[in-house]
């Protein structure tokens, strides 16, 4: 028998949302990449989400279409090792767009982008419009200096004092960010409350006692990730990004992990030539497709 699918609006039960969890931790052992990011699992009991369920003595396919933010509904989808081949993944990702108020405003991501992902794409009709590089380094050797403008000083984010000032520093930072930009209150206190946080971990730059940029890491041994390295537009082109990242590196080192990793759009030639400087390569590329 085939698996049998269903779409359901609003929130995942706890029950459901281990489920997807469970088979996301499973391909992710299986395949070496997570095959769902970070917001689509804070987005299991989102009440504006969408989901595919495709059960077969258990859950064997699971796809999301996220809440709307910026205009734009994100997709992700995940098919269990033994369910692929026949058809599952493109009857999951129908589901989804046909979820969607406007097929037009779907943007589906694929990690670590295969061969299939890309046929997948294809054959529903979608086209690339976007490349998120990984970039990564080891943590062994030399570390560029942690220099930062003179006038700049470095702190650890305080909880229930920074969050207001992060979030507009964060917004400034990322106006024209389809994703980061955007991120609320709401958004904040959810990876406030994940096992990984570290308020220690989460570095502000002041300058006269205002924010001018951040560097906020993930530590998941043995990865040591720059999450979101933030420079507010008047503060930009004066190496504090550089600073940070430097920063960054020394305070992951000081953790303990062996590697670095990041993320950052192919396109956004400052930034790459950043992390290029500080001893930064791409190892992988994650494709976003959409409608056109």
């Amino acid at each position: 028998m085939s698996p049998t699918t269903s779409t359901r609006h609003g929130p995942l039960t706890s029950a459901q949302a281990a489920e997807v969890r469970r088979l996301a931790d499973a391909v992710a052992e299986r395949d070496g990449v997570e095959p769902l990011g970070e917001q689509t699992l804070l987005d299991l009991d989102d009440p504006a989400a969408d989901h595919v369920l495709a059960e077969d003595g258990g859950l064997v396919g699971y796809g999301q279409l996220g809440p709307e933010r910026g205009g734009v509904r994100t997709a992700e989808l995940v098919v269990a090792p033994h369910a692929r081949g026949a058809g599952l993944g493109r009857s999951v990702l129908d589901a989804l767009l046909a979820a969607a108020d406007h097929p037009g405003s779907v943007r589906l991501w694929a990690h670590d982008t295969s061969d299939a992902a890309r046929a997948l794409a294809r054959d529903a009709g979608l086209t690339s419009v976007r490349e998120l590089w990984r970039m990564a380094r080891g943590l062994d050797g030399p570390l560029p200096a942690a220099t930062l403008p003179g006038d700049v000083t470095l702190r650890a984010f305080v909880e229930g004092r920074d969050e207001a000032a992060w979030l507009a520093a964060n917004a400034a930072a990322f106006a024209h960010h389809p994703e980061q930009g955007t991120l609320t209150a709401a958004d904040l206190a959810a990876r406030q409350a994940e096992p990984w946080f570290d308020a220690g971990d989460l570095l502000l730059a002041e300058r006269g006692g205002a924010l001018a940029g951040f560097v906020w890491t993930k530590v998941t041994p043995p990865l040591g990730e720059l999450y979101v390295v933030g420079v507010v537009p008047e503060a930009q082109g004066s190496g504090l990004g550089r600073g940070l990242t430097a920063a960054a590196l020394a305070h992951l080192r000081g953790r303990g992990v062996t590697r670095a990793v990041l993320f950052t759009d192919a396109d956004n030639t400052p930034a790459v030539r950043t992390y290029t400087a500080a001893g930064f390569a791409t190892d992988r590329v994650d494709t976003q497709f959409a409608a056109t």
